[in-house]
């Protein structure tokens, strides 16, 4: 069973992860469901254990926090549907790599709800758009916008952090850092790309995304 939560109001990100690790610890020693928990954070930047000072270029913009998680620096803010993933990757294999490709899958099929399509690029973990409306990068190829970041942390092989997916964020907040320390591609949102989505229609896409990566793993 996964228990699925939903927060409607923004959640402060050291209870976000107190809430995380108590569940992680619990559901490796067999005491609760996995979870998924879907939330909003107020404005802030996470630097996962990757991280270079250096691309953290207005460290007075926002509240920055240092995340045990992978990968580099991250914005949170409303607007942003963070999926906070917590779920037992031993029953799902032991494969760390094939995990984080399956949540790549997961959101890439939570945006085909929307008739948009993304891509999995190598070197870049995430989910990436193809821009065919900006101009191509210097060696002919389109550009592309990073959609959702990803980024997890195991313990015991118990899943927390997880994905934040850009629904309606403000955009200029990333502006305070260099995005997973990636400087030749940009952010956008679902709905800068003209689609009027709301944080409620990814939930539902991402519920049944979901179904179709994970569920028959361990039926």
């Amino acid at each position: 069973m996964v228990e699925w939560i939903t927060s409607d109001s923004l959640v402060d990100y050291e209870t976000a992860i107190s809430f995380m690790e108590d569940r992680a610890a619990k559901i490796a020693a067999g005491a609760a469901d996995e979870c998924i928990w879907l939330l909003e954070h107020p404005p802030l930047y996470t630097a996962g254990t990757s991280a270079k000072i250096e691309d953290l270029t207005d460290p007075d913009r926002f509240p920055v926090y240092a995340s045990k998680r992978g990968g580099q620096y991250t914005y949170h803010g409303p607007g942003q549907r963070v999926v906070y993933v917590m779920l037992n990757v031993a029953k799902r294999g032991h494969d760390v790599r094939r995990f984080v490709q399956e949540l790549e899958t997961w959101v890439i099929g939570a945006l085909a709800e929307f008739s948009l399509t993304g891509h999995i690029r190598e070197g870049r973990v995430g989910v990436w758009v193809e821009r065919p409306d900006k101009p191509r990068q210097a060696d002919g190829s389109l550009s592309e916008d990073k959609i959702a970041a990803i980024g997890i942390r195991l313990r015991k092989w118990v899943s927390f952090h997880g994905i934040s997916i850009n629904v309606e964020p403000d955009l200029a907040h990333f502006g305070g850092i260099v995005p997973c320390g990636i400087q030749e591609h940009g952010v956008t949102s679902l709905v800068d790309l003209g689609l009027p989505v709301t944080l409620e229609d990814v939930d539902v896409a991402l519920k049944r995304s979901f179904h179709d990566v994970f569920a028959a793993e361990i039926a």
